[in-house]
């Protein structure tokens, strides 16, 4: 399968499986994993330092295991299918295994579940034991939540406008944990095969214009609490990009965006604009993005900041117009 059919799956369960239960999993009961969770938070001191685990599944155990209502197995299951990306579209037990800090068998019985409900496709000719890939069902659950997203189809048109008139693409992100993710992206011609911003494309908020101008967009409560968290939880992260947050705060008091040079990306100059109000009790912020060219960042201050944002309130307008139609 191509390059964006996996973006796309990675895009809906990014999107989906921390709001959706996939209640089947978890029908097993927490009864078989409790020991396993007893197991894991045991042998946690001697495996600490050796590999680094990206799975909730570890970390959680401390702040859930007292937690009842907290399903183990649920959150080991789709913590598997984060696992896969759009560079990593198939991995085997093994691989899965090292990225979650869960057993082999654990995994394997996982593994098996998801293929058996359509989450998975095992690819039983890679390798002596095969691989997994995202399978198809991951798309059927996510169609509901993209197709209500009303921003999405309102903002299609302008999006493509300002994207051929930047020769670059522009897209909506939301939050994602501590990440930003894309719901929709409008491309212009020239970058069709060239960029790889698509659906599902996440990256840490702090780390570009998108992320810093949905912190700027928050309450100062709310921006408070969130650079708190990742303070907290990636502090390295954190002290590498605290000056580039500041400076996007600045500029956002200042003009109204927020301005991206090569950081998040090397080859990509980027403006990105907030909305000014929640929809669907959600921030969502736009950007648009172009590669690195002479007068690029002239282009971005003073011809694609201020149409980005022109584009955001006839968005805006728009959601209003649709909500009051509709009352």
């Amino acid at each position: 399968m191509g390059r964006n059919f996996h973006c796309h799956l990675q895009a809906i369960y990014v999107l989906i499986f921390d709001t959706y239960a996939i209640r089947i999993l978890s029908n097993r009961g927490n009864r078989e994993t409790e020991g396993l969770l007893v197991r894991s938070a045991t042998t946690k001191k001697s495996t600490r330092g050796k590999r680094r685990s990206h799975s909730v599944s570890r970390t959680a155990a401390v702040s859930t295991e007292t937690d009842r209502q907290f399903a183990t197995t649920l959150a080991r299951g789709l913590e598997v299918l984060r696992c896969f990306s759009a560079t990593e579209p198939e991995l085997t037990n093994k691989e899965i295994s090292g990225r979650t800090g869960l057993p082999k068998p654990t995994v394997s019985r996982l593994t098996y579940t998801l293929t058996r409900l359509g989450y998975l496709r095992h690819l039983p000719q890679a390798g002596k034991y095969g691989e997994y890939g995202l399978g198809t069902q991951v798309l059927s659950i996510g169609y509901p939540l993209l197709a209500n997203i009303l921003v999405r189809q309102i903002a299609r048109r302008p999006m493509k406008e300002l994207a051929d008139h930047a020769h670059g693409w522009v897209s909506i992100g939301l939050r994602e944990r501590l990440n930003m993710v894309y719901i929709e992206t409008a491309r212009s011609p020239e970058v069709l095969t060239k960029s790889r911003a698509d659906v599902g494309q996440t990256f840490p908020i702090v780390v570009s214009a998108m992320g810093r101008a949905y912190l700027a967009g928050l309450s100062k409560a709310d921006r408070t609490a969130v650079i708190n968290e990742i303070k907290v939880k990636d502090p390295a992260l954190w002290k590498k990009y605290a000056h580039r947050v500041e400076q996007s705060l600045a500029d956002f008091a200042k003009w109204g965006f927020c301005l991206g040079y090569r950081d998040h990306n090397e080859l990509l100059e980027v403006v990105a604009v907030p909305m000014r109000r929640l929809h669907d009790g959600r921030l969502m912020v736009f950007n648009c993005a172009v590669p690195v060219r002479p007068l690029a960042s002239i282009q971005i201050e003073n011809d694609l900041g201020p149409r980005l944002m022109k584009m955001v309130r006839f968005v805006e307008d728009a959601l209003d117009h649709e909500q009051e139609t509709a009352q």
